[in-house]
């Protein structure tokens, strides 16, 4: 038997879906609605929205903001960006990357698990004298030449 909390979740999961770019369920069928795929510029409450590089959005609940994951991307972001990213908040990551993000943070990983992935976020820079820094997770970095 479906209950309400089980159709809540699979519309969720719906919503998810279409935000990140992927054909739509088989399983909507004709309840597809085309503006789900044009969201709105404004977060649900309790969310804040942030697009990666390739212009995919993603609702990010307001608590994912106070994880170390979450705070180092902001930053990365800040470094790359800057605030004037045509008015909205760009995480220097591809979709899938961000995805994986959320998925992990949905589960309420150890610190152990943060400080695993932050190091696994390795971002290329480049400055004017032509030396690349890569970023590692917590604020390390390393010059390759």
């Amino acid at each position: 038997m479906i209950t309400p909390r089980s159709l809540v979740q699979q519309a969720k999961k719906w919503q998810q879906m279409v935000a990140i770019g992927k054909r739509r369920p088989a399983v909507m069928g004709a309840i597809y609605d085309v503006n789900l795929r044009s969201a709105s510029t404004i977060a649900d409450k309790g969310h804040c929205i942030v697009y990666t590089t390739g212009g995919e959005r993603f609702e990010v609940p307001l608590v994912y903001l106070g994880t170390m994951v979450f705070g180092e991307l902001l930053r990365m972001s800040e470094d790359e960006f800057g605030f004037t990213s045509e008015h909205r908040i760009t995480v220097p990551c591809d979709a899938a990357v961000m995805a994986y993000v959320m998925c992990l943070l949905r589960r309420k990983p150890s610190e152990e698990v943060e400080r695993a992935v932050l190091s696994s976020l390795v971002m290329p820079r480049s400055n004017q004298s032509g030396t690349a820094m890569v970023y590692k997770g917590l604020g390390q970095s390393v010059a390759i030449f």
